[in-house]
Order: C-alpha cells, then structure tokens, then sequence
C-alpha cells in the first residue's frame, strides 16, 4: 500500500494543471523570500546593536552578493547587463539596490520601527497591486483586495500601540519609508512588464550595485567600524545579508513575480515581520506579545485570501470531478 502510494505521488504531481503547479511553485518561492527577509530584520537589528551603520550593512550586502554572483554575470552577457539592457538594468538597480537600503533606514532617524512595518511594507503591497493593475493589467479580485486590506490592518495590528507613539519629526521618517515602498514596488511591477528572468534580475542588481556602491563606501567610510565587531559576527551579517538576502530572497521573489504576476507577489515582503517576530522565539527567547500574536492570524488570514486564484482552484475542482 506505501509502495502504490509513494508511486502515486509524483503522477498526482505532474497530472496537476499546469497552472495550478506554477501557482504552487510561485507561492513556494515567495514563502522562502519573506522567511529570509524576516531573518533578515533580526540580523539587521542585531549588527545595528552592535554599532554597525546602515552605511555599514549596505556594503555588506552588495559587497558579498556582487562577488558571489559575478562569476555567472561575466559569463552572461555582461555588457548589455545579462540581456536585460544597460538602461533597464541600472534603473532596477537603482530601485532595489544601496539607494532603496539607504532610504529606508534613513526612515529610522525620524521614525521607530513600526512605522516601517506599516507604512513601508503596507506601500509595496498597495502601490505593487495598484500599478500591476494600470501597467500591466493584471486583474485584482474582490477577494484579493479583501486580503490586501487584511495584510495591512495585520500590520498594524502587529505593530500595536507603538505605532502611535513618535515624534512631532516622524512623518519625515513615514515619508522615506513610504517612498522605499513605493521603490520596491516599482521594480516589482517592471520586472514583470519587462520579463526579466529572476537570475538575471538578481545578479545585474547585486553586481551593478557592487561596482557603484563599494567604492563610494571605501572612499567616504572607510570600512573601519567593520573591524571593531567581532569576526563571527561580521560573518554572521555577511551570509544573512549577502548571500540568503541580497542573492538568495531576491531571486525567489524574482521566480514569485514570474509565476504570480506583480499583484500577487507583492504580498509577501508584508509577512517579513511575522516571520521575524516567529524567528525571535528560538533565536531571542522573545515571546510575542497579544498584539503580535493577533497581527500573525490577521496577515495569516490575508495571505490565504490574497495569493491563491479562486478562478484556477475551480478550474481544479472541477478537473477532479
């Protein structure tokens, strides 16, 4: 009996539609880029406590995604950036690479943090369906704008009464934040409209972003505050940020977009926070508290309602009937 089921299982799997298998495959690579970038918000908090900058934190990333991924960059077109075209390829550089980092965090020195959940990841998800919906037709559901409004009041709620809280000079920091979110979704919704291959995506914006920002940084910084922490965890930043982060999300968002289309895949940067409130449970011992754990079911419950396809889930449905 384990023997006919263990042979069932990958003939079930390819006799799945086709668009049902991409639908499948798209909300995989989108769970992985939001797990890394909640990862990403714990690492990111842990080397700013210990004295690094987001000078600091945006050298890292690019500096080690630019190396990583120079190899298959040289050897894929270079000159008219992996295919994507010199013009097209710096303007996605530019909106997701050290100006987009460098814009968000400059957010936190006007505005706490969650402003940021709010207000920056709550702006990719909107501006990212908004656009999806004017460039590149993409049709928004009665059920999808549900989730979208679900993942937004989630935010907020994950954020509690902190988001109340700031100072007379926050709305310069919601500003950064708004416009970073606004970045993110732009190169979401291009990346679509131009078709550019997910790898090719992410090695022209990491290798790109290397060659500018990395001399710049040596120039202006120096790169002395990186010698006085720890080697691990310089090292512990380098990976998280670098390689799972600046290569690794970056390219599952990539495949997310192709397969899900600009609308669906900007939903999940919005669940960052909850992975990384989740992380902080093994990672910090932190335990969420009742606003947290309320902001987890909310954007749980926007998830399932903003991702899936109610038209392809009929489809499904009625193939097995």
């Amino acid at each position: 009996m384990s023997e006919e089921r263990a042979i069932g299982a990958p003939t079930a799997l390819a006799e799945m539609p086709p668009a049902r298998r991409q639908e499948r495959q798209g909300i995989v690579f989108g769970l992985v880029a939001s797990l890394i970038w909640g990862g990403y918000i714990a690492v990111t908090h842990q080397g700013m406590s210990a004295g690094l900058t987001s000078w600091d934190l945006a050298f890292l990333r690019f500096a080690v995604a630019g190396i990583v991924l120079l190899p298959w960059w040289l050897s894929h077109a270079p000159l008219t950036l992996a295919g994507i075209g010199l013009m097209r390829g710096i303007v996605l550089a530019l909106l997701a690479g050290p100006l987009f980092v460098l814009v968000g965090a400059s957010g936190f020195l006007f505005a706490p943090l969650a402003h940021s959940a709010v207000i920056q990841l709550g702006m990719v998800t909107l501006m990212g369906i908004l656009l999806a919906r004017i460039f590149n037709a993409e049709r928004q559901t009665g059920r999808r704008a549900l989730g979208t409004a679900f993942i937004v009041a989630g935010l907020a709620v994950t954020a509690g009464p902190s988001l109340l809280l700031a100072s007379s000079q926050a709305w310069k920091g919601d500003m950064l934040f708004a416009l970073a979110g606004t970045m993110w979704a732009i190169f979401t919704v291009l990346q679509r409209r131009w078709k550019v291959d997910a790898l090719a995506a992410t090695a022209t914006v990491s290798v790109v972003s290397a060659l500018i920002y990395v001399p710049l940084y040596l120039f202006w910084k120096g790169g002395g505050r990186l010698l006085e922490v720890s080697p691990l965890l310089l090292l512990q930043q380098a990976v998280m940020l670098g390689v799972l982060a600046g290569g690794v999300a970056l390219f599952a968002f990539g495949r997310a977009v192709q397969l899900l289309g600009a609308a669906r895949a900007s939903i999940f940067p919005a669940l960052a926070p909850a992975v990384a409130i989740l992380l902080g449970i093994p990672l910090s011992g932190t335990v969420p508290t009742p606003w947290q754990l309320a902001g987890l079911v909310t954007l749980s419950i926007g998830l399932l309602l903003g991702v899936q396809s109610p038209r392809k889930s009929v489809q499904l449905s009625a193939g097995r009937s």
